[in-house]
């Protein structure tokens, strides 16, 4: 199943965030991922991964490179290591409907206080 990247093309907000063309506050990174502080945080911890290279979705990553989709999830995991206990929530919304607004694939590290479940 493809999802599709809903109105007309725009340049990345996370590409652009990547090359450094927007500031922000990377909280760790590897050779081929980044993580930065959400500018709207859930929880006291809350980073974003994204891969350096543009995916559209959680979806279409694990098809094309399954080890990348692999170095986000570590990368998370170093995360919620160096700024909490190292438990942590990982979630990759993937379109629209699921709440995917930026269509570069991230996932959501949440860590630092007890998470409650609140899918909807």
């Amino acid at each position: 199943m493809t999802v599709e990247t809903p109105g007309p093309a725009q340049p990345c907000l996370f590409c652009k965030i990547v090359a450094g063309d927007i500031p922000t506050t990377v909280v760790a990174e590897s050779e081929n991922a980044v993580a930065f502080n959400d500018i709207d945080p859930k929880a006291p911890v809350h980073a974003l991964v994204v891969p350096r290279d543009h995916h559209v979705n959680v979806t279409e990553l694990a098809a094309a490179d399954p080890d990348l989709l692999a170095e986000l999830v570590d990368l998370g995991s170093r995360v919620a290591g160096q700024l909490a206990d190292g438990q942590f929530r990982l979630i990759f919304n993937n379109g629209t409907r699921a709440g995917q607004s930026v269509f570069h694939v991230h996932g959501h590290v949440l860590a630092g206080t007890d998470l409650g479940w609140t899918p909807a």
